[in-house]
């Protein structure tokens, strides 16, 4: 009978891999730890750890005798910076982007090559930002450059993985592909929209730079396809446990 049949399982609510939630909980964490500090230290921490181009400029800190710190103090912030945010809603909307297009990426890659990407990706935004922005003191925070990579990559597994989907082994989408050129000319056209109105601008912790998100996801749409190849083809336990 009917009423006797047990009732199928319920999807979880987050169907999403451990290594993205971690990472949703890492950003989350460190914003909270920024924030609970009295605001001249939390202002201290966007100094020391965002990444600031007038850092790198030769230039300006000779005009200021300012002192440009260790070589190790200076590559610091090229990381750091993703850990902090400007505000609850810049960390949200990152968090949203992430929770949509990382488990695609986590799934086929696997917890260490995606926490490599996501890094990569970060730091090639970085770069970028900086090489475009060089003696700049606006700083750049957040995540959304290498989310921004992340996003690039998950382009290229779909169709053939979809976000709910176990691991694929479906190629790639060429780079030269409709879908690829498509969805990149929208999120440029975004990004440069953003640029002329200045909708990135400004914040508690300062910039949320389109070049960033750029850099990074022309970054991701390029080493999706070395980081494929590096990936295991064989998977005996699901990076969803």
């Amino acid at each position: 009978m009917a009423f006797l049949q047990s009732a199928p399982p319920r999807q979880p609510i987050f169907h999403a891999p451990a290594a993205v939630l971690w990472l949703i909980g890492a950003l989350g964490a460190l914003h909270l730890a920024r924030l609970s500090r009295p605001a001249a230290q939390s202002d201290a921490l966007i100094y020391e750890f965002g990444l600031y181009p007038l850092r790198y400029s030769h230039a300006f800190l000779e005009s200021h005798m300012a002192n440009p710190g260790t070589l190790w103090e200076r590559a610091v912030p090229f990381v750091s910076y993703m850990g902090l945010h400007g505000s609850w809603t810049h960390l949200i909307v990152n968090c949203c982007f992430l929770l949509a297009f990382g488990p695609i990426v986590a799934r086929r890659f696997g917890n260490f090559l995606f926490f490599l990407f996501f890094l990569v990706c970060g730091i090639a935004a970085a770069a970028c930002y900086l090489a475009l922005n060089w003696g700049s003191p606006v700083p750049v925070v957040g995540a959304s450059g290498a989310i921004s990579g992340l996003m690039a990559a998950a382009i290229r597994m779909l169709p053939g993985q979809a976000p709910w989907a176990a691991q694929s082994e479906a190629p790639l989408a060429p780079l030269l592909s409709r879908q690829i050129l498509v969805f990149t000319a929208l999120w440029a056209a975004i990004n440069l929209v953003t640029a002329v109105t200045g909708l990135g601008m400004g914040g508690e912790g300062g910039l949320i730079a389109w070049q960033a998100h750029l850099g990074g996801f022309l970054t991701g749409l390029l080493l999706c396809d070395p980081f494929d190849r590096l990936r295991p083809r064989s998977v005996d336990t699901p990076v969803d446990r």
